[in-house]
């Protein structure tokens, strides 16, 4: 683990974790889907969506389990894998949010304090959320601002999901 000459900064995620941690993912992804995909709200529901989408040089259609948070008529969701890269802000994608399907526009936010201030609102109404965000937090919680400029650098995004008829 890679840590900070400033001791107000936390440790960031070693690149070994990571690699770890999308592995379970890609291997609980799989019934994910499945639980995500029923036409019934169930537990998981609460906090995870299951985004359907359209490979951008394939063609070929995706079902990706995000985690999610609601906010001003919106849906929250940290961007870090390549799911993201398929995303077109002028196209509506198919959501299935809470056992029913839905259309959303994805806004892409890429600004630092921007991004900054969604991730506290998104981890605020939902701890487990920074779980999946390896970005270095400071003691006070909020995200080291360095390292989350380098994240937005190498591709991490909030996705802001603006629900069709909203």
């Amino acid at each position: 683990m890679s840590t900070s000459a400033d001791p107000a900064i936390t440790t960031q995620v070693s690149p070994r974790r990571r690699r770890r941690q999308a592995m379970i993912f890609r291997i609980v992804n799989v019934p994910m889907r499945q639980i995500l995909g029923l036409p019934f709200r169930t537990p998981l529901s609460k906090n995870l969506m299951l985004l359907y989408l359209t490979g951008r040089r394939t063609g070929k259609r995706y079902r990706q389990p995000v985690s999610y948070v609601r906010h001003n008529g919106t849906l929250l969701t940290p961007g870090g894998g390549k799911w993201k890269l398929n995303l077109d802000p002028d196209r509506q994608e198919k959501i299935r949010l809470s056992g029913r399907d839905i259309l959303a526009r994805p806004g892409l936010v890429a600004d630092v304090s921007e991004v900054n201030r969604l991730l506290m609102i998104m981890t605020e109404a939902n701890p487990r959320v920074a779980s999946f965000i390896p970005i270095a937090r400071r003691d006070d919680g909020h995200f080291e601002e360095a390292a989350l400029a380098n994240a937005i650098k190498f591709g991490f995004r909030v996705v802001r999901w603006h629900p069709a008829g909203s």
